[in-house]
């Protein structure tokens, strides 16, 4: 549990940092603050010999802190550079003053990558044996490269504990409303998200992103059952109605639906029903019998399988631990 001195984030700045992928943490992280509370995070900015840095825009930046920045931080955040000179994307070798910079990192630390910086995070070893995420684009290279770690190309973000690797530019802010989820609950990452003008969640994975070829006959999307959907959570929705509600075909349904989201109907339908779960849980005194029936797990058995399974507690503490945050929050903000 977050205590009451905000959770310290040092986002490095590579050469050639690509500038928005360097200011999404900044700018996701700050906004987590309860209202008229201050911000459960601070973050600083730091270079690897505290000077100046070209970024891969037609400009420099110049933060105010060096890599002493990595020993204290409580997560790390590496944003991707791009620098064609840099031997980590050729041969999978850190330049010394990478390695000693990352070799700063404590024990425990969280660390993230967004984007192609998951070749740095590669390259230190830290990935070896886990699973991970990159760019789609990247991902047959990086996977040459480092055999060593397993690539998923289909998702937004990897969460695998105290490592997270995000895939392409704006996944990075996934990852970051995924964090404060994960340490402050949905409220507070809903707020920021809000804040931000982002949607808290996005269905799916990269697997929506990958270019395919123009279909030769334009054919409806599946936004608006998608969201049909979501009204009827909390009653069992078959593939049936979801493709009449489309117009479409079970078969042209479910294609078109795994095109757009990545993912199929039935696993999409659980992912929102986890989420209206733990929103329930968090902000509700309902037991949890009734959050089970509101969204539409049936029983308490089945929503305590599910979340045991996603999220590894059951829905009791679950609560427990993110009402707990919520009281604590109140206290600081004080």
């Amino acid at each position: 549990m977050l205590g009451s001195v905000p959770h310290q984030v040092a986002v490095l700045a590579l050469p050639h940092v690509i500038p928005f992928e360097l200011g999404i943490p900044s700018r996701i992280f700050q906004a987590a603050a309860p209202d008229g509370a201050k911000p459960l995070y601070e973050t600083v900015t730091c270079t690897l010999d505290g000077g100046p840095v070209r970024t891969a825009a037609d400009f420099a930046i110049t933060p105010d802190r060096g890599p002493d920045a990595l020993d204290t931080a409580d997560t790390i955040v590496i944003p991707p550079a791009h620098d064609d000179g840099d031997p980590v994307y050729t041969t999978g070798e850190l330049r010394p003053e990478v390695a000693a910079a990352l070799a700063r990192i404590r024990p425990g630390v969280r660390v993230v990558s967004i984007c192609v910086a998951s070749y740095y995070l590669a390259a230190a070893g830290l990935l070896d044996g886990r699973r991970a995420a990159t760019h789609w684009q990247s991902a047959a290279h990086f996977q040459g490269l480092f055999p060593r770690v397993e690539v998923d190309a289909d998702v937004l973000y990897v969460d695998d504990g105290d490592l997270l690797t995000s895939a392409g530019v704006a996944s990075g802010i996934d990852a970051c409303l995924h964090l404060i989820r994960r340490d402050h609950g949905s409220e507070i990452a809903n707020q920021a998200a809000r804040r931000c003008v982002v949607p808290p969640y996005r269905d799916g994975g990269q697997a929506q992103y990958i270019e395919r070829p123009v279909p030769a006959v334009p054919e409806t999307g599946t936004t608006a059952t998608r969201a049909w959907a979501l009204k009827r959570l909390d009653r069992a929705v078959t593939l049936e109605e979801l493709a009449a509600h489309a117009r479409m075909s079970r078969r042209t349904f479910t294609r078109r639906f795994r095109e757009e989201t990545g993912q199929s109907p039935a696993r999409w339908l659980a992912v929102q029903r986890l989420d209206a779960a733990r929103r329930l849980l968090e902000s509700t005194d309902l037991a949890v019998d009734q959050v089970a029936v509101r969204t539409g797990f049936g029983t308490g058995t089945s929503l305590r399988q599910h979340m045991r399974a996603a999220v590894g507690v059951a829905p009791g503490a679950y609560r427990r631990t993110f009402r707990d945050r919520s009281t604590e929050d109140s206290v600081v903000s004080v």
